[in-house]
């Protein structure tokens, strides 16, 4: 793999090509930007500001994109490309020489003899783009001028807007700065610019809209995809050498003369980033930058975006991306400050499923985001040994969740009588596996789903181990008490003999639920496995033979009647399929754990050799969707297509994470805290 992620014409002119790889931008305080690297947006979700009006959450989509416009004396270039019924208009990829992300997206159109290269990035810590121009070839010194017109939504990112009456045409022109505000209860939106003067027709006030936008990846999704959108002034560069046109659009308060120093904070900014990876290679090192694009400020603490471009954060998807995100790439304070942030969250022993973007109260209905904070809590104890903070602002709240769990609190989730974790009720799905289709679950895993029961010995194991760190051996010996129980119970109840494996439920009536689905990874890839010797590589060996694909595992295995191998269609047909058979990269990572554990010993360097060639794949989809990034899910059908969101926070730290750990065997410095590794 190459840095800087780049393409020629040989990608730039074919729109189709183009169009299936997109770039993105981050804030640090949950906006973005993103697009094809043609322009052309195919999602509702691409902009060149999307603001997080209340971050992380309350993201509004303000700045769409621009129209640009080069004029060499009576010709016109447009460099701007639209997909409108049956055409793409105007076609500007057909100038657009290349494309690179370095370290943001930067566009280079050739037009005769003239080359500009266009440069689009984000300020961190605030909802501002900066878009500049800058003519890099002109043999002949000829005259030209560049032509940009904002075009502007000013919705929530979920919607699409329409031409209307109500929306406030005015424009309030300062020198050097437009401001617009369409409609209330939206922040304004500031361009500073470096165009000319208003008496030189450097910024031409009038509006309109343009109608019937299509957004293809959206009409696929069959989610709604025609949007108009409008233009609330024009803006007119003199384009010369050493002057770049410059527009930052703001919600803050800038010059256009400020952009050269934003770019370099951002060029250094990302230069830490890049410089921390763990491992010097351009794996590790871009995902380490891709790591950075989804750690965020909630209030004055840390939080992880589950996925761009639609996600908020989850709890269950911030605490297993935790050590992927922030510990293997050295990031302790953002660890601390994300547990932090969690452990004041916990609610009748429970951890948030998610915070709402409207900004409501946070959603209680998932069983397993709480078990996983033990897990994260261990692993960040692993990195840091920081004993303090976990005895000061963590043991408590999570000695409470053990209590609640184990007395019973919300969605049937309590400790049964033989000593495994229960969870679930008609109606409610509480697992990562939690599509609903028609208002029914779709893999309806209520009892005692078989990654619980591994979850919960874990946080059991972690217990124990954190009240004899804490000088309470009375503690200690009872969380040791209930975890040798629950491990004890499992092992008469879950072995499925006749497949070698884990059942992957015992429900609460009828028989064991024989699917063979991933969940079962983590009773051997858990720092405290519920399995070893030969059961342990069995179910390794079944997982790998039933759902490993090159991107992930399946979620269920080819052979049942209930698989779906492919993720593609409206709402309905995609829930029903999410966890049916669907790809998940994230998945790797417990495998790989497993898969290193199992085949350990003498031929271990020959299982972490085997490891690295199965993440072949994932660096070459580097290259193939979200450029420097993983996506959500793939077809669990060959040729395995991507889907879901182009830039999954798991997806990208679990493959991190395992590469450092279980590929290149990078572990932190000091002992490990009561791991059985």
């Amino acid at each position: 793999m190459i840095l800087p992620i780049e393409f020629g014409r040989e990608i730039c002119g074919d729109p189709g090509e183009a169009c299936s790889r997109e770039w993105l931008e981050t804030n640090g305080i949950g906006g973005f930007a993103c697009s094809t690297i043609i322009g052309l947006n195919t999602r509702r979700y691409h902009s060149l500001l999307t603001a997080a009006v209340h971050p992380p959450a309350g993201r509004a989509v303000l700045l769409s994109k621009v129209e640009e416009t080069l004029v060499l004396g009576d010709q016109r270039f447009e460099l701007s490309a639209n997909r409108y019924r049956d055409a793409i208009h105007p076609r500007g990829f057909e100038y657009l020489a290349s494309f690179r992300l370095d370290p943001f997206p930067i566009f280079r159109y050739r037009c005769e003899d003239i080359e500009i290269e266009k440069t689009v990035f984000l300020v961190h810590g605030e909802n501002t783009a900066v878009i500049q121009y800058e003519l890099i070839g002109n043999p002949a010194g000829r005259a030209c001028s560049l032509e940009v017109r904002p075009l502007v939504a000013f919705r929530d990112y979920h919607s699409t807007t329409h031409a209307n009456e109500f929306i406030d045409r005015q424009v309030l022109s300062q020198q050097g700065t437009a401001t617009i505000c369409p409609y209330p209860g939206l922040p304004r939106l500031h361009f500073a610019h470096n165009a000319a003067s208003p008496d030189s027709t450097g910024l031409d006030p009038s509006g309109f809209w343009f109608y019937n936008f299509e957004y293809d990846r959206e009409r696929e999704r069959g989610l709604d995809w025609l949007e108009d959108l409008f233009s609330p002034l024009m803006l007119r560069f003199e384009l010369r050498h050493g002057s770049p046109a410059t527009i930052i659009a703001t919600t803050e308060h800038h010059r256009a003369g400020e952009a050269p120093q934003l770019r370099e904070l951002e060029i250094q900014r990302r230069g830490r980033i890049a410089r921390a990876s763990p491992i010097e290679d351009p794996f590790a090192i871009v995902l380490t930058q891709a790591a950075d694009q989804f750690i965020v400020a909630r209030g004055d603490q840390k939080s992880v975006i589950a996925g761009y471009p639609w996600f908020a954060d989850w709890g269950r998807d911030t605490m297993i991306s935790l050590p992927g995100l922030t510990l293997v790439t050295g990031r302790y304070d953002d660890a601390r400050s994300i547990l932090r942030a969690y452990a004041g969250c916990i609610d009748e022993g429970m951890l948030p499923n998610r915070f709402l973007d409207s900004g409501e109260l946070p959603e209680y209905n998932t069983v397993d985001a709480t078990l996983w904070m033990f897990h994260a809590v261990h692993e960040y104890l692993r990195y840091t040994r920081d004993y303090d903070l976990v005895r000061d602002e963590i043991y408590h709240p999570l000695a409470g969740a053990i209590a609640c769990h184990e007395r019973g609190t919300r969605y049937g989730i309590h400790l049964d009588s033989d000593g495994l974790l229960h969870a679930g009720a008609a109606g409610v799905q509480l697992t990562w596996m939690d599509a609903r289709v028609d208002g029914r679950e779709v893999t309806p895993r209520w009892g005692k789903p078989v990654e619980i029961q591994a979850l919960w010995y874990n946080a059991l194991c972690v217990m124990a181990h954190l009240a004899d760190a804490f000088g309470d051996p009375a503690a200690s010996a009872r969380y040791a008490e209930l975890a040798d129980r629950a491990r004890q119970r499992f092992q008469q109840v879950f072995w499925n003999d006749a497949a070698g494996c884990l059942y992957d439920v015992l429900p609460d009536t009828g028989g064991p639920d024989a699917s063979i689905r991933p969940n079962q990874i983590f009773a051997v890839s858990l720092p405290y496995p519920l399995l070893s010797g030969e059961q342990a590589l069995q179910v390794v060996d079944v997982v790998e033979w039933e759902l490993l694909t090159p991107y992930g595992l399946r979620t269920l295995s080819p052979r049942d009647p209930k698989y779906r191998g492919r993720y593609e269609g409206d709402p309905r047909s995609r829930d029903a399929a999410y966890h049916q058979g669907t790809v998940w990269p994230w998945l790797l990572g417990p495998f790989l754990t497993a898969y290193v554990k199992v085949h350990g010993g003498d031929p271990e360097r020959e299982a972490r050799r085997r490891a690295d060639r199965f993440l072949d794949p994932l660096r070459a989809h580097l290259t193939e969707q979200g450029l420097g990034q993983i996506s959500e899910v793939f077809d669990g059908d060959f040729p395995h297509r991507p889907g879901g969101c182009f830039a999954q926070a798991w997806s990208v730290a679990e493959v991190l994470r395992t590469y450092v750990e279980d590929v290149k065997a990078g572990q932190p410095e000091g002992s490990q805290p009561g791991s059985s590794d």
